[in-house]
C-alpha cells in the first residue's frame, strides 16, 4: 500500500465530505479511492470514517488521526518548497577554502560584499595553504595558487601569481642595489614558507637555472609579517605583486628589476585558480559565488593594471 497516497485520499474525503468528490479531485474512480482508504484503516487497525449513503463523518480516533496527518502533510509541502527554493534561489551553507594570504587580502573583503547580496547563504570559509580536495574535503569552492590541477574539477584562472623581489629604500641605500641576480646571494633573505618548505630564489640565465638565494634572516608562512620586516629594512623579499600592492603603492617597498626575471619554481605560468566540481555549478549558491568572484577579481585586475 502507498500509505502517503492513502493519507492524501483520506484527508481529501474529510475536506470534501464525499468519496466521489475526493475521487474527482485526484482523477481516480471512487471505488479505487474508497479501497485505498479502507486499506489505510486496516493497516492502522481502526475505523477512521463512518460511511452512509448520504454523508461521511470522522470517528473520534479518525479526528485525532486527521489532525496529526495535517501536520505531516503541511511539513511535506514545506519541505518540497524548501527543495524547490534551494534549486532556484542562492541559499544554504557555502563552503570555501582559500590560501591564507589571498583569503585575508582579497577574498574575505569580497565575501563581505557577497554576503550582503545573498543573505540566505551561510558562508563557511577556511583559510589554509594546504591544498583542498573538493570531493574529499566537502568544499564547494577552493582557491589555490600554482598550476591548474589534474583532478576532475573545473579551474578558472583568476590572476597572475608570479613572485617579484622587493626591498625597502632604506635597505637598498644601506646594502646597495644588486647589479644582477647572482648578486642576491650576498643579500639578506626573507623567505615565504609553503607546506613543502621555504620558496627559493631562482633565475634562468645562459640556458640553465641558478639558485640565487641569499642567507635567510627570517622564514614564515605569514606574508604580512615578512612584508613588514622587508619594509623595516631587514632584507629582500620575494612575494606576489597582489600581496605587496599596498607597500609598492606607498613606496615602503620597491621592486628590484633584473635582466633575467626571478621565480620560485622552474615551472612557468604561476597563477591563482578558482576550483569547483563542474556538476556543482548548477547549484544556485555555487553559481552565484563563482560568477561573483570571477567578475569582481577580474575587474580588480583590470583596474590595477591601468
Amino acid at each position: 500500500m502507498d500509505q502517503l497516497r492513502a493519507i492524501r485520499y483520506f484527508s481529501k474525503v474529510v475536506e470534501t465530505g464525499s468519496f466521489t468528490k475526493a475521487a474527482k479531485v485526484y482523477g481516480v474512480p471512487p471505488s479505487s479511492l474508497s479501497r485505498r482508504v479502507s486499506d489505510l484503516e486496516k493497516s492502522l487497525g481502526a475505523t477512521l470514517l463512518t460511511r452512509s449513503t448520504r454523508i461521511v463523518k470522522l470517528t473520534e480516533v479518525g479526528q485525532v488521526y486527521y489532525n496529526d496527518m495535517q501536520h505531516v502533510l503541511n511539513q511535506l509541502e514545506q519541505s518540497k518548497e524548501t527543495v524547490r527554493s534551494y534549486q532556484t534561489t542562492p541559499m544554504g551553507r557555502l563552503r570555501i577554502s582559500s590560501m591564507v594570504g589571498f583569503g585575508e587580502k582579497i577574498l574575505l573583503p569580497l565575501l563581505d560584499e557577497f554576503g550582503a547580496l545573498y543573505p540566505k547563504i551561510v558562508l563557511d570559509v577556511s583559510l589554509s595553504d594546504e591544498l583542498s580536495t573538493l570531493g574529499r574535503d566537502d568544499v564547494d569552492i577552493a582557491i589555490c595558487g600554482g598550476y591548474a590541477p589534474n583532478e576532475r574539477v573545473f579551474a578558472i584562472r583568476l590572476m597572475d601569481n608570479s613572485f617579484i623581489p622587493v626591498a625597502s629604500p632604506r635597505y637598498l641605500k644601506t646594502h646597495g642595489v644588486p647589479s644582477n641576480a647572482l648578486k642576491l646571494r650576498d643579500h639578506n633573505g626573507l623567505y615565504f614558507k609553503t607546506p613543502t618548505g621555504p620558496t627559493p630564489w631562482l633565475c634562468h640565465m645562459d640556458g640553465q637555472w641558478h639558485d640565487v638565494s641569499g642567507p635567510a634572516v627570517a622564514i614564515s608562512n605569514n606574508g604580512s609579517w615578512l612584508a613588514k620586516k622587508a619594509s623595516a629594512g631587514e632584507g629582500i623579499l620575494m612575494s606576489t605583486r597582489w600581496a605587496l600592492a599596498e607597500y609598492l603603492e606607498s613606496g615602503a617597498l620597491q621592486e628590484i628589476k633584473f635582466e633575467h626575471k626571478l621565480a620560485i619554481t622552474q615551472y612557468a605560468d604561476m597563477a591563482i585558480y578558482l576550483l569547483y566540481q563542474k556538476q556543482r555549478y548548477s547549484v544556485p549558491k555555487v553559481k552565484a559565488a563563482v560568477d561573483f568572484l570571477v567578475e569582481r577579481i577580474k575587474v580588480a585586475n583590470v583596474t590595477n593594471a591601468r
